[in-house]
């Protein structure tokens, strides 16, 4: 079983960075509670003028946990507000630890 890593990049639109940034700190809890969220963390570029880039860092048990996640309704709430909210569809790239 390997731990998967993601790298999830999220872009707000110009003037809708606050509103991305409370529904992306709103995501923590409930994704953290996750089966298999071994940790979701969510960072703010420091770039002044990409204050509304964001990337989380997550870390689950395996592809199946992470699976479930994408389907969880939180996220799929999120996702459906996307088209209003975002630049583009949010980026995710997936990982696992080849180096141990």
């Amino acid at each position: 079983m390997s731990i998967i890593s993601v790298h999830a990049t999220v872009f707000a639109k110009e003037g809708k960075e606050e509103e991305v940034k409370q529904h992306l700190l709103g995501l923590l809890g409930p994704t953290r509670a996750e089966k298999g969220c071994i940790n979701y963390d969510l960072h703010q570029s420091t770039d002044p003028g990409k204050k509304g880039d964001f990337i989380f860092y997550e870390n689950w048990e395996n592809q199946e946990c992470f699976n479930g996640h994408l389907n969880a309704p939180h996220v799929k709430e999120f996702l459906g507000k996307a088209d209003d909210l975002l630049k583009e569809m949010v980026g995710i790239s997936t990982w696992i630890n080849i180096g141990k």
